[in-house]
């Protein structure tokens, strides 16, 4: 049956996947994001991403692969696709140029209906302003039987977690600390309940965390 996973969910030690005053030049707010995620551009995955070649074929990448594997969509919040408050700008097709990386539908969140955007590699960003269900259910028939991905936000993955729709979560742990932003781990009414951890993994760089629902 189709799982709804996360994947490579980046967190600091004291649990934020952003700091404050995020805007469009600075995504993550106050946390530099290469900190953050610089384990995954050491990965001979993240550099391929990126179109360089090289990189690590350790554990790290192993985990990093592992968050593509039986993917054939990926549902993420508004904020990850632009820093963009009310009406939507025209000409935007979010933060990964001409070719994202995703190259399968991938389903926006959002209140403000927003014509679909096709781009190259196969990805077409669609636009979803009926909640977090009618997204899965849209994604789900996209995927044509594979999983489905949710790629963030932390308010994005706090909501599926809420509904207990998640059924497999990979977060990595950054040793640098942040002190404010959003947690990824708040407003969930008591905690993740229903899940528990069933793999953590700490390699030179990074701890892999792999949490999968009990229920």
């Amino acid at each position: 049956m189709p799982k709804l996973r996360v994947h490579n969910f980046g967190i600091t030690v004291d649990g934020y996947a952003s700091g404050v005053d995020q805007t469009r030049e600075r995504p993550f707010g106050d946390i530099e994001p290469r900190l953050l995620h610089e384990w995954m551009f050491a990965t001979r995955f993240g550099r391929e991403m990126m179109g360089d070649d090289g990189g690590s074929e350790g554990v790290d990448n192993l985990f990093a692969l592992a968050g593509d594997v039986n993917v054939g969509a990926t549902i993420m919040g508004r904020n990850m696709f632009g820093q963009i408050l009310g009406e939507w700008e025209d000409g935007w097709t979010g933060w990964w140029g001409p070719n994202p990386p995703y190259h399968h539908p991938v389903f926006v969140l959002t209140k403000d209906p927003h014509p679909s955007i096709p781009m190259e590699g196969g990805t077409t960003f669609h636009f979803v302003p009926d909640g977090i269900e009618a997204a899965l259910e849209r994604a789900f028939e996209a995927a044509g039987g594979q999983d489905v991905r949710v790629g963030g936000g932390a308010s994005t993955v706090q909501q599926y977690l809420r509904a207990r729709l998640v059924d497999e979560l990979h977060i990595v742990i950054a040793p640098i600390l942040a002190g404010g932003g959003e947690r990824l781990f708040d407003h969930l009414d008591g905690g993740p309940v229903g899940y528990e951890v069933v793999e953590q993994v700490s390699t030179g760089a990074v701890t892999h965390v792999r949490i999968v629902q009990t229920g």
